[in-house]
C-alpha cells in the first residue's frame, strides 16, 4: 500500500532531482564546491538552524501524546546544544568564528523560509508543522546518501565530514522518525487536510533549492545583486 510520503515524494520529484543536480551539491560530493560558497553557505545555515530549532519547540507543543512531545523537546535540546556546537566546531577549520556566525544577517531566503516555516507551525496543526519541516532532513539525508556514493567524498578534506554527518545511520533515524510521524499523521485526513499538507511539503522543498542556490551564488537579496 503506498503511504502518504511516497505521495510526497512523487509530488517533488523534479524538485529534489534538479537539487541533486544543483553544483553547490555535486561540489561537495566532487570537493569542486569553492570555499568561499560553503563559508556563505556555514554562516546562513547557522541562522536556520537557530530558527529550526524553533519548530521543534513548539511541535512540543502541539503533541497529542507524551513521547512525540518529549521526542520533539529532546530535538530541540539537541539542536541548540549539540548540532550548534559541532556548526561551530566544523566552522572554524574554515576560519569562520563564534562571533562571525552569531553576527550573521540573515539572506532574504533564509528569512522568506523559516517566516513560512513558522507561520505554518504558528497558525496550523501538528501535520501542518511536521509536513513544513519534513523535506529539510529528508533531503539532506537524500543528497548525504547519494554524495556518500561518490569516489572520495566521504573522506575529502573539507566537505567529507559533511558527507559523513548527512548519510549516517544517526541523521537517518531522525528523517525516518519524521517521515513516519507524517504518515501516522496524515491517517483519516480529507483530502481537502491532505492537499495542505502536501502543498507545505512542495513550498518548502522548494525553499531548499532555493537555499542552495543562495548559498552557492553568496547572494544576500535579490534587489542587491551586483
Amino acid at each position: 500500500m503506498s503511504t502518504f510520503t511516497h505521495r510526497l515524494r512523487e509530488k517533488v520529484a523534479p524538485i529534489w532531482e534538479r537539487t541533486h543536480r544543483h553544483p553547490f551539491v555535486t561540489g561537495l560530493g566532487d570537493g569542486s564546491l569553492p570555499v568561499e560558497s560553503f563559508r556563505f553557505y556555514m554562516k546562513q545555515d547557522y541562522v536556520y538552524l537557530i530558527e529550526y530549532a524553533k519548530m521543534f519547540a513548539i511541535a512540543s507543543t502541539k503533541a497529542h501524546d507524551l513521547a512525540t512531545s518529549a521526542r520533539f523537546a529532546s530535538l530541540q535540546e539537541a539542536t541548540l546544544n549539540f548540532e550548534m556546537a559541532l556548526h561551530r566546531q566544523y566552522a572554524e577549520r574554515f576560519g569562520i568564528t563564534r562571533e562571525e556566525l552569531e553576527q550573521t544577517k540573515p539572506s532574504f531566503v533564509m528569512l522568506a523560509y523559516t517566516s513560512y516555516m513558522l507561520k505554518v507551525a504558528h497558525q496550523g496543526s501538528l501535520a501542518e508543522l511536521v509536513s513544513a519541516v519534513l523535506p529539510c532532513a529528508w533531503s539532506y539525508w537524500e543528497i548525504g546518501k547519494r554524495l556518500a556514493e561518490v569516489e572520495g567524498a566521504l573522506e575529502h578534506e573539507w566537505y567529507g565530514e559533511w558527507v559523513r554527518t548527512y548519510s549516517s545511520d544517526e541523521f537517518g533515524q531522525l528523517a525516518q522518525w519524521l517521515i513516519d510521524l507524517m504518515d501516522e499523521l496524515a491517517e483519516g485526513k480529507s483530502e481537502k487536510e491532505l492537499a495542505i499538507l502536501e502543498e507545505h511539503f512542495l513550498n518548502t522543498s522548494r525553499m531548499e533549492y532555493l537555499f542552495w542556490e543562495m548559498a552557492y551564488t553568496e547572494e544576500m537579496w535579490p534587489c542587491e545583486k551586483n
